[in-house]
């Protein structure tokens, strides 16, 4: 039985999927434009109408029903910013996309990543969750090269082995505890098999490399849906599962520090900001781990404004790729002139990302770093520090080599309309909420606690822009030192695929090799069995003789003799079979059952 509180408020997720299994009747002209925007700002408004506390609960058996739809302060902040951010990616995408299919797997990625933040129970979780990991390997494999079809590959068995091991942790918990509605999990076999299932998702070092290796190879617009997604799907999951678990807040300050460190190596654009999404995760996996409400807030609010400038710098990437083709930095620079809309976008997602006062970063960083000092984790703080430094660092690198570096020879024009026109919209929220944050405060799973937080505190505002100072002069010192070079940076998956190919050639070669000759061994002694059987009389003599010659010829002179017999016997094998007498026959008969009974009972024995 379904259960609707009110007409409007129904899954978000329906929406999407009804769009994706109408949209190729729609052809590939104007009308499919019209439709896809419509088709945006319903979703919009879908999520807009929710009410906390909303649900829409689906009678499975009795008492057993699946919860399609429970809205909260919680879920309610993700699906508003997943639904605004994927009607700016629908637009953005609606000039460069050309086939239907494209477009179906990216509504299908947003319907489902809804669905997963309005699931109520675990179950319903899980159904979302692995639509999700099929609908954005379209994403990468629309790019229809070799590359992106190996990374799909690699892409799609990391989610396959994290949901196998959400699965198993779901199953283990709802024996344990009856429950599947989602929330925290009591520790056992269970509590792990979730946290790597989630771990997967979010990136936890060392489940994070599926996603440097496949985003960048995913297609323009595909991109900029996998940049907002997976990963912060994940995140919302931790924070209603493992809120306040000291470990994850610790992986969160290691995720920064790696991500961090492995962009500023990085040549490909893509790459680099792929990287800093295994950074900028790090802190909203660190205010959950942290638990406290201003944690809690911060770690969310830094979702909400990742997905802004994040989404705002893959399009902003995904416009230079598109005007050039060229997707290097050291193929890149002279864009300031050619390109400016697309520059200033992208010098406001740097700002935003490095949290420069001003920006709607400053506001959710400053607002973890400030929870682990409450906390009082100066471990942890160090490390969340550090990030900023280093992810200032990369982003100086990449608008000054991309946009301000002299190049002569490239040559570009500036991006669609309708690239420019999101990627305007998504700049104007990073500098809204960096300059009004109480917009943001207002939808914090804990707002009244959220609106005592001073973000412009004289001492922080002080603090931030001396160690961005600070940052910026090391850079222009350093610079020739940190310029992108074409190499090629060795992450974990390394490790990985020698495993891989090492596992491959153990089943190869080894296991080949002893199935070979276990097969031949029972080949020889299926031969001799046919051999004996032709002849037993005879067959039984020769072998006495061989064994008569072994056994003799060190001591007897004349073992030649049991040689000549043996060759004769050889020779004239099988020869006639004698018949056998039906006693000695029945006699042999009551030799193999006796042998049988013995060896039954015994194990009979033995077993009891």
């Amino acid at each position: 039985m379904i259960e609707i509180s009110s007409i409007p408020n129904i899954p978000p997720a329906l929406i999407y999927f009804a769009g994706a299994a109408l949209l190729p009747l729609l052809g590939k002209g104007k009308a499919r434009k019209i439709y896809l925007l419509i088709l945006a700002a319903l979703g919009l408004i879908g999520v807009a109408l929710l009410r906390p506390q909303t649900t829409w609960d689906f009678s499975v058996i009795p008492g057993f029903e699946l919860t399609f739809l429970h809205a909260d302060s919680l879920s309610l902040i993700m699906g508003y910013i997943f639904a605004l951010i994927g009607g700016a990616a629908i637009l953005y995408s609606i000039e460069i996309v050309k086939e239907n299919g494209e477009f179906v797997c990216g509504l299908l990625y947003l319907g489902s990543a809804l669905g997963a933040v309005f699931a109520g129970d675990f179950f319903t979780l899980y159904i979302f969750w692995e639509i999700m990991a099929f609908s954005s390997l379209g994403l990468i494999w629309y790019s229809r090269t070799e590359r992106a079809t190996n990374a799909g590959m690699r892409y799609i068995l990391f989610h396959l082995f994290g949901g196998c091991a959400l699965l198993g942790g779901i199953i283990i918990h709802y024996i344990n505890t009856g429950s599947i509605a989602v929330g925290p999990i009591e520790p056992g076999i269970g509590y792990v098999l979730l946290l790597i299932g989630i771990g997967v998702n979010t990136a936890f070092i060392p489940l994070h490399t599926w996603l440097p290796d496949s985003y960048p190879k995913a297609t323009i617009a595909g991109a900029v849906f996998m940049s907002v997604y997976t990963t912060k799907t994940g995140v919302y999951v931790l924070a209603r599962t493992f809120s306040g678990v000291e470990a994850v807040a610790y992986m969160g300050g290691v995720m920064c520090l790696y991500g961090v460190v492995f962009a500023l190596m990085q040549n490909d654009v893509r790459k680099l900001l792929s990287y800093h999404i295994v950074s900028q995760v790090g802190y909203m996996v660190a205010g959950v781990g942290i638990g406290t409400y201003i944690g809690i807030n911060g770690g969310i609010a830094h979702v909400f404004n990742h997905i802004l400038y994040k989404a705002l710098l893959f399009m902003c990437m995904g416009a230079v790729i598109y005007a050039t083709g060229k997707n290097n930095l050291t193929e890149l620079g002279g864009l300031a002139k050619k390109m400016p809309v697309t520059m200033i976008t992208c010098v406001i997602a740097a700002f935003s990302i490095s949290g420069v006062i001003g920006f709607n970063g400053y506001i959710s960083k400053g607002m973890v770093i400030h929870a682990t000092s409450l906390k009082g984790m100066p471990i942890l703080e160090l490390a969340l520090i550090l990030g900023s430094i280093g992810t200032f660092l990369s982003f100086l690198k990449l608008t000054y080599f991309t946009f301000f570096r002299k190049n002569e020879e490239i040559e570009a024009k500036e991006a669609p309309l309708s690239m420019l026109v999101p990627m305007s919209v998504t700049a104007f929220l990073c500098v809204a909420l960096g300059v009004y944050p109480k917009m943001l405060y207002g939808i914090l799973p804990y707002p009244e606690e959220a609106f005592h937080y001073h973000a412009y505190g004289l001492g922080h505002a002080i603090g931030t822009l001396e160690l961005l100072m600070m940052t910026a002069l090391v850079f222009f010192i350093l610079k020739f030192a940190i310029s992108p070079h074409e190499r090629v940076t060795r992450d974990i998956d390394y490790i990985y695929r020698k495993a891989g190919r090492g596992f491959i050639w153990f089943c190869e070669q080894p296991l080949v090799t002893v199935a070979n000759f276990i097969d031949k061994g029972l080949l020889r002694i299926t031969d001799a069995f046919v051999w004996f059987s032709k002849n037993p009389t005879v067959a039984s003599r020769i072998m006495v003789l061989m064994v008569g010659a072994v056994v003799t010829r060190p001591f007897n002179p004349t073992y030649m003799r049991y040689e000549r017999d043996l060759e004769e016997l050889r020779r004239l094998y099988p020869g006639e079979v004698p018949r056998m007498a039906i006693g000695t026959g029945v006699l042999l008969a009551l030799i193999f059952f006796t042998l049988y009974l013995v060896v039954y009972l015994t194990h009979g024995l033995l077993w009891v």
